[in-house]
């Protein structure tokens, strides 16, 4: 009688582990991908993010080339459902790249070749539980029938004319849902008409933003004032808890009453020549 041969223990198959080299290779390989990803994001991405930020107020359609650096058309609407939507006269262009003032930010240069001759130039620095957005020196002119793409009261004003923006810089802080601002902004649209009168032109007329360098915002003034013009207006207004509140009147000089009623009766609660306007 033969003596029984031990059974050896079966052993589960065991896939072998990856070598270094393949980890290696694994590893670079995603990174590769991150950084391809980085560095040619479509352009459309930073427009999907400008159409949320502004609740669908301005839109880049027609978005072309990367995050980085691309063209695309400007809309202004009234907002999701709206009807309403006018475009910028040959689009924009950016540039963004990053940067190191003190900490990181981040660097865009917007040049829309109808209203700006140097460009504007933004920076973007996010901090802890905020993140601010500062202008640097700039000058442009723009259309005012842009406006009418906002919807109300835009779209019935139906103004004509050229806004003129100047600033020496400005900056706006989001911080604990808290919107602070510093430095000044100047408005003056000038030669303004409207559809609502046959006064051809109304005027010209100045805004001024004034905001308090250390950006205490509850300080932000509004400063409305009268250049030239039969309509006269004028007003002033400040941010009380993050939200505008506005004075002012519309006044139409003597002579130019018949021609300026119909828009004094909309831009306020009308008194003889005058029509109270009031915000917030």
């Amino acid at each position: 009688m033969k003596p029984a041969v031990p059974r050896r223990p079966n052993r589960a198959r065991t896939t072998p582990a990856a070598t270094l080299p393949q980890r290696c290779a694994w590893l670079g390989g995603l990174l590769g991908l991150a950084l391809a990803l980085l560095l040619f994001a479509p352009a459309r991405w930073l427009a999907d993010g400008v159409a949320r930020a502004s609740g669908g107020h301005v839109l880049w359609p027609n978005a072309s080339g990367t995050v980085w650096s691309g063209q695309a058309d400007l809309l202004l609407t009234g907002g999701p459902g709206s009807r309403d939507a006018t475009a910028l006269p040959q689009g924009l262009r950016w540039r963004l790249s990053p940067g190191w003032d003190q900490a990181p930010v981040l660097r865009l240069h917007l040049n829309a070749p109808c209203c700006t001759s140097a460009g504007m130039d933004w920076v973007l620095r996010p901090g802890w539980g905020g993140v601010s957005l500062s202008l640097g020196p700039h000058q442009s002119q723009w259309p005012t029938q842009l406006l009418a793409g906002l919807g109300t009261p835009w779209n019935t004003l139906q103004l004509d004319g050229q806004l003129r923006l100047h600033s020496q810089g400005l900056r706006a802080t989001w911080q604990a849902g808290r919107l602070q601002l510093a430095g000044a902004l100047q408005l003056d649209a000038l030669a303004l008409s409207s559809q609502l009168s046959t006064l051809r032109p109304l005027g010209s007329y100045r805004l001024v933003l004034q905001a308090p360098t250390d950006g205490a915002g509850d300080a932000t003034r509004l400063l409305l004032s009268t250049l030239d013009g039969a309509l006269a207006l004028r007003g002033e207004g400040q941010w009380v808890g993050g939200r505008l509140r506005f004075s002012g009147e519309a006044e139409a000089r003597e002579g130019a009453e018949a021609a300026l009623s119909n828009l004094l009766n909309i831009v306020g609660q009308r008194s003889g020549r005058r029509s109270r306007i009031a915000l917030g």
